[in-house]
């Protein structure tokens, strides 16, 4: 009880900051005020602008913890993310094509970035898999590397090459960021994430036992290649969703499990909601801290967590080679 105390606080007060800090600041005085009073001063730039920011901000962490928490169980390999892992770069291809072909940003850049984190998933396993069909992590991991550059080599020629005037921005976009967040845009998230969402909260037993070994699974009951079509697909989707509404943002999903699984133990029950509620609320202070270090200009999300999960990743890595 005291821990998920501490999580809503901790929720509480970075929601606050991501609320307050801007081009303009205001106080917690002001931004209270401004929720409770449409006619307040900055009521337009707290509710319209800094409100559904800090609320996608939030939702797209917690996704992106969720999703890698899953695939590190799924694949027993630490370093497992979606982004390491190729997914945001299948998907952001498939949203920058998605823009060239000039389809609806509504529901055709989102469905196409999820079909580009299919397929590169799909190519990662199939480039992860020894003789005998069995996951080795460690290649699996190459594999998403490679596919994740491949995809990046694509997307670049495309943004070079194509006329769509949407795509003269899109650097800045695959980068990673919250600037374009509105309610609108948060409402299409809303539409995308709860059935994945919920698919990989209540395979939290079976995620236990995947993270013990295939064999050891299937021997306490777990469908094994059903649980696997089920986590590939969820966080796939989920993947797909937060970059097509905000670009490829790295490292949430690798930094996140990995600091609550510390406080909280592995069992997923636990750490799935609480990785959602820390993962939030990482990306929320990622995005304030970007909008003030080089004050006016306003960094790349993408950045921020990068600078972050790098270091994080390296000290992984290294551990993972003794």
């Amino acid at each position: 009880m005291k821990r998920l105390l501490a999580a809503g606080a901790v929720t509480l007060v970075v929601a606050a900051i991501g609320l307050s800090v801007g081009a303009v600041s205001l106080s917690v005085p002001e931004v209270l005020a401004a929720l409770a009073d449409p006619s307040a001063p900055g009521a337009l730039i707290v509710r319209d602008l800094r409100l559904p920011r800090v609320l996608l901000g939030f939702l797209l962490g917690g996704t992106l913890a969720v999703s890698g928490a899953s695939l590190q169980a799924l694949l027993r390999n630490p370093l497992a993310d979606p982004y390491l892992l190729g997914l945001s770069g299948g998907a952001g291809l498939g949203a920058v094509v998605a823009i060239a072909a000039h389809l609806p940003m509504a529901w055709g850049v989102p469905a196409a970035a999820f079909v580009g984190a299919v397929g590169a998933v799909g190519l990662v396993y199939h480039l992860g898999r020894t003789s005998s069909g069995r996951l080795d992590p460690r290649v699996l991991l190459l594999a998403g590397v490679v596919t994740s550059g491949f995809a990046t080599a694509i997307m670049s020629a495309l943004m070079v090459l194509s006329d769509a005037v949407e795509l003269r921005n899109a650097f800045l976009w695959l980068l990673g960021g919250l600037g374009r967040a509105s309610w609108q845009s948060l409402g299409l998230f809303l539409l995308w994430i709860p059935i994945p969402l919920v698919l990989l909260f209540t395979a939290a037993r079976s995620l236990d036992l995947l993270a013990l070994g295939e064999e050891t699974a299937s021997y306490l009951g777990t469908e094994v290649e059903q649980m696997k079509r089920r986590v590939i697909v969820s966080t796939a989707l989920l993947t797909a969703a937060a970059v097509a509404t905000a670009g490829m943002i790295g490292f949430v999903g690798l930094v996140v499990p990995h600091a609550v699984r510390r406080v909280m133990g592995p069992l997923h029950g636990r750490l799935l909601p609480f990785a959602f509620a820390i993962g939030g609320a990482l990306l929320v202070a990622a995005d304030a801290v970007a909008r003030v270090v080089v004050r006016p200009i306003e960094l790349p999300v993408g950045v921020v967590t990068a600078l972050v999960g790098v270091p994080v990743f390296a000290i992984l890595l290294r551990r993972e080679s003794r």
